[in-house]
């Protein structure tokens, strides 16, 4: 950049500013002459000069107070002027006084011109390296923007937006290592997950976008929480640097069901508040976070949380209860919950608990991203299954004529979640895309029906009431690892393509001693209530539903689109 600069010279003698001009112009500046501090500053906002020469006792406005104007308005336009006094002052005091004001130097009366021509190169190059240092941040700050888009556009294209979902992301910095993800599930029902990444900005929002890739892939596909949790472990335990980890919170809402459950791994207790008697528990957390041991060695710990429509689950990172006042005091775990209580009337508790942070907080300063979550229960929404989805064109576009045949035994049942690996092959036929909710929901409830009441021989009575919830599961865990070694359930699929459409055909066997399905037809043919969804939901989303042998076969078929001319 250019040696020559503009420079401002403020000196109420006018020899002296004579003096000064004539100087500068010799060295091939531009001076700009004020006779007192009030035209400095004036002369100032209007020439924006490079380097201030200012004197420092003047009438009208003497130089401190004339720089301390100048400094401010420099400063928040985030510019740097350099600023050296003019004085015969020789006392330490005084010229103390000049730097205090903001200058970056002094000179002293007579000028030495040898001096002055050496101070204005040093700090004409000091504004010129804070010149381009800035338009460098500029850019930076464009491109992080730009960058943060692109971030937000991957880390958030679920279902945040959800009526039974609130969150609050305060970060300190563009990027930051505090995230929310939500998505619905392909049978109904939601999966959640808040994180805080260990560290702040940029390294800590590495491993934001592979969690939020897996997270919204494998909720898509209908995975269950474990699993996905299970994979995220995998994936940032091999790509993230030793030191960086996850700390997160991951919620499955079952909105049927009425149950919730719930991982905490090293993020602060999740609270379930219960709007009948305006209680609150406590899900503390039980599992490590996610990359900091491998798969072999990571146990997951779930809790299972009944709950009724209109209960909340709120979960945050630390930096909501570590937040501290100006004496050090932390907002705590005890303020947080009495901000619920207090407040749970009012349509969103997340911005009036990040209010009670802040006011608590006052003029302290912030050192933690600040992130809430309050998710919902609400009523369970049927899909609408009247017309199923297809392609406009209605032709089978993927494989058409094939069949599966899939059979699990007992060491697989016990551990290992078919469905999405079943629902994948499905959705090759193009347009069963379309039908991904529905079919998940079919395969979901015949899976479950012939493992739990077809080998299992649960009981859906049980889950009557919040107590039977628990004692449902515990019973499904137990007989799960005493099941016999010769249980099987075995799932059968065929697809026939149509000149517009196809017929699916799904089959499922268990190996289980079946059921009286005629008794279970006639309650439907009379009108009688089901003591569970299952057979109501399926009866919706299939074309025909039909039980054979002795009730531990179930064949559904589903027609796209309703049509009845085959090839």
């Amino acid at each position: 950049m250019s040696e020559y600069y503009k420079i401002l010279v403020a000196d109420d003698n006018h020899s002296d500013r004579l003096i000064l001009s004539a100087l500068l112009k010799k060295e091939g500046h531009s001076p700009i002459l004020a006779e007192n501090g009030q035209m400095a500053v004036e002369l100032y906002l209007e020439h924006r000069p490079d380097i201030v020469l200012m004197d420092a006792l003047m009438p009208v406005m003497d130089g401190y107070e004339a720089t301390l104007r100048i400094k401010e308005i420099a400063y928040a336009e985030s510019e740097m002027v350099p600023i050296i006094f003019l004085t015969s002052l020789q006392e330490a005091g005084a010229l103390a006084r000049c730097l205090e004001a903001g200058a970056e130097d002094f000179l002293s009366k007579p000028y030495n011109r040898v001096v002055l021509k050496a101070k204005l190169k040093s700090f004409g190059r000091m504004r010129d390296m804070h010149s381009r240092l800035q338009k460098h941040n500029r850019q930076l700050v464009i491109e992080q923007h730009v960058a943060k888009n692109i971030f937000d556009n991957v880390v958030h294209l679920g279902s945040l937006n959800a009526d039974n979902v609130n969150y609050s992301l305060s970060p300190l910095a563009i990027f930051n290592g505090d995230t929310v993800l939500a998505e619905k599930k392909p049978g109904g029902g939601m999966h959640l997950f808040l994180g805080d990444f260990t560290g702040h900005g940029l390294p800590a929002a590495i491993g934001v976008m592979p969690l939020a890739e897996i997270f919204y892939g494998m909720t898509n596909k209908g995975y269950a929480i474990e699993e996905i949790l299970k994979e995220i472990n995998r994936k940032l335990r091999r790509i993230l640097p030793v030191g960086i980890f996850c700390c997160g919170t991951m919620i499955e809402l079952d909105y049927f069901d009425g149950i919730a459950r719930i991982w905490v791994g090293g993020t602060p207790d999740a609270m379930v508040y219960s709007s009948e008697d305006d209680s609150i528990r406590s899900i503390p957390s039980k599992n490590l976070p996610l990359g900091v041991v491998d798969n072999e060695s990571i146990q997951i710990a779930i809790e299972e949380v009944p709950m009724r429509v209109g209960d909340r689950i709120f979960c945050w990172s630390d930096g909501i209860h570590e937040s501290r006042n100006i004496t050090g005091e932390m907002f705590g775990e005890q303020r947080i919950k009495d901000t619920i209580i207090r407040n749970t009337s009012r349509e969103n508790i997340v911005v009036t608990l990040v209010d009670a942070v802040e006011k608590f907080m006052g003029e302290a300063e912030r050192d933690d991203d600040i992130t809430v979550l309050e998710a919902k229960m609400i009523e369970y929404q049927e899909q609408d299954t009247s017309q199923p989805l297809a392609r406009p064109s209605h032709t089978v576009v993927g494989p058409q004529d094939w069949t599966m045949d899939y059979r699990l035994q007992a060491r697989s049942l016990a551990n290992y979640n078919p469905l999405p690996m079943i629902l994948q092959i499905l959705t090759e036929v193009e347009s069963l895309k379309f039908m991904r909710g529905q079919l998940y929901t079919l395969l979901a409830e015949l899976f479950s029906n012939a493992l739990e009441h077809g080998l299992l021989q649960l009981n859906s009575s049980l889950k009557q009431d919040p107590q039977g919830f628990v004692q449902y599961y515990h019973e499904r865990t137990r007989r799960l690892e005493t099941l016999q070694e010769d249980a099987y359930i075995r799932v059968s699929a065929s697809h026939q393509p149509w000149d517009q459409g196809g017929e699916l055909t799904i089959q499922v066997e268990d190996s289980g001693p079946g059921f009286d399905f005629q008794s279970v037809m006639a309650k439907k043919q009379n009108n009688h209530e089901y003591s569970g969804r299952g057979l109501p939901l399926l009866n919706k989303i299939c074309d025909s539903l039909e039980y054979l042998d002795r009730g531990n076969v179930v064949v559904a078929k589903i027609i796209w689109p309703r049509t009845k001319q085959k090839i």
